[in-house]
């Protein structure tokens, strides 16, 4: 398709979200996938969308909405005995020639062979952040303007930053300064899993290991030390390390540690004095931050967020500097409480999916330090979040939304 045709069929920005009183479930949803999908949201320009998602959400009057900066907390206060918050953030990553959307008809060679086979004579949502979450945002809000009488007090949260760093958050930002607003007994996240539930999340760090060197002229190298060189040997341990699958709680988890940025030097005739190697460490929900710290830096290394480069005094990388850059921790599944139980019944029969762990880093970690339990639930492929041919069919509005729907409602 030229990029003429693209921008004909692309979807055209609205001036407020919402769907007709007479809609079906499947209008409604696809008229709210149409219209949040056509703003343009990339983290640090949500608030275009959280200005529209409020208005929407206002307008509901069986919720109590509040807000702090650019995340919305929107709740019933039914005097239910327990509590459910569902959660979707509104930013996206970056466009990769993926904006503005479009719906894809059957048979349009831009749908994906997986999806084409899977869902015939269907339509596709395409376009950043159909599956990461955009579907999962329109069932939500969906769910915010019909669900009016649940069998749990709700509590939604639409939120920004989650595709950046994790002080940028805004569901941290909202924990901290407003925690009251998010108590409850059980979460969802609505990452993309296929509609499957997805338990806990590995917990994420990135940090450089640096070596150090003597600057010198490289025509007389011998008069330095050559800090590239000596990077040699942390890149031979990052290369002799070997992840290891670890099952929690019957779900199982894979580990990873792998070198994502090199930088070193400040001259071609100059024997470089320092080389840093950035580090991103994915470990599984069988130990926290400081468990993982000590295998990576060991037990005393000192090297926390903000407080500059501190030896490593065993570990991995031990001799070598390290600097921490972020850190997020591990969530363990959540699966043993009688709501995520009945949860998991629902969605197996619906989808005959049984929960699988959940390998990249979510929210759902924060909910578990809160000691709310909490899982990964949403609408589309989560192999696809990020890609640039990004899309959803329509079908798993409907699917999401329905199973929401009927275990709460």
């Amino acid at each position: 398709m030229s990029d003429e045709m693209m921008q004909a069929a692309a979807i055209e920005t609205p001036a407020e979200i919402g769907f007709a009183p007479d809609a079906t479930m499947e209008e409604a949803l696809a008229a709210l996938m149409e219209q949040i999908m056509a703003v343009y949201s990339v983290s640090d320009d949500e608030g275009p969308l959280t200005d529209m998602v409020e208005r929407f959400l206002r307008r509901q009057p069986h919720l109590t909405v509040r807000r702090h900066g650019d995340t919305l907390v929107a709740s019933t206060d039914l005097g239910r005995e327990r509590r459910v918050i569902l959660c979707g953030h509104l930013d996206t990553v970056p466009v990769i020639d993926n904006f503005p959307p479009r719906w894809l008809e059957s048979g349009d060679p831009a749908i994906r062979g997986e999806i084409a086979a899977a869902h015939p004579d269907e339509r596709v949502m395409w376009g950043r952040g159909a599956t990461d979450m955009k579907a999962s945002d329109a069932a939500l809000l969906y769910l915010a303007a019909t669900l009016t009488e649940p069998k749990v007090d709700l509590t939604y949260v639409f939120y920004d930053h989650e595709e950046v760093v994790a002080e940028k958050n805004g569901l941290r930002k909202v924990v901290q300064a407003h925690p009251e607003w998010i108590q409850g007994d059980f979460a969802i996240i609505g990452e993309p899993t296929n509609c499957g539930i997805e338990g806990g999340c590995n917990g994420t760090m990135r940090f450089d290991v640096v070596s150090h060197g003597v600057a010198a002229h490289s025509a007389r190298a011998w008069m330095g030390e050559n800090a590239i060189h000596k990077a040699g040997e942390a890149l031979a341990r990052l290369n002799a390390y070997e992840p290891q699958a670890i099952t929690v709680d019957g779900l199982e988890y894979r580990e990873g540690l792998n070198a994502t940025l090199i930088s070193g030097g400040n001259g071609t005739n100059v024997i470089p004095d320092e080389c840093r190697i950035h580090v991103n460490y994915r470990f599984a929900p069988d130990k926290d931050i400081r468990q993982a710290k000590a295998l990576m830096m060991g037990a005393d290394a000192g090297a926390e967020l903000n407080n500059g480069e501190h030896t490593a005094t065993g570990g991995v990388f031990e001799g070598f500097g390290i600097e921490m850059k972020d850190e997020s921790p591990s969530a363990r599944p959540g699966l043993d409480d009688p709501l995520a139980q009945s949860l998991v019944g629902l969605v197996r029969e619906r989808t005959g999916r049984e929960p699988v762990a959940k390998l990249g880093w979510t929210d759902v970690a924060r909910f578990a330090a809160l000691g709310i339990p909490a899982v990964n639930m949403g609408a589309g492929d989560p192999l696809l979040a990020h890609k640039h041919d990004e899309q959803v069919p329509e079908s798993d509005l409907t699917l999401m939304a329905g199973i929401l729907r009927d275990w709460l409602g």
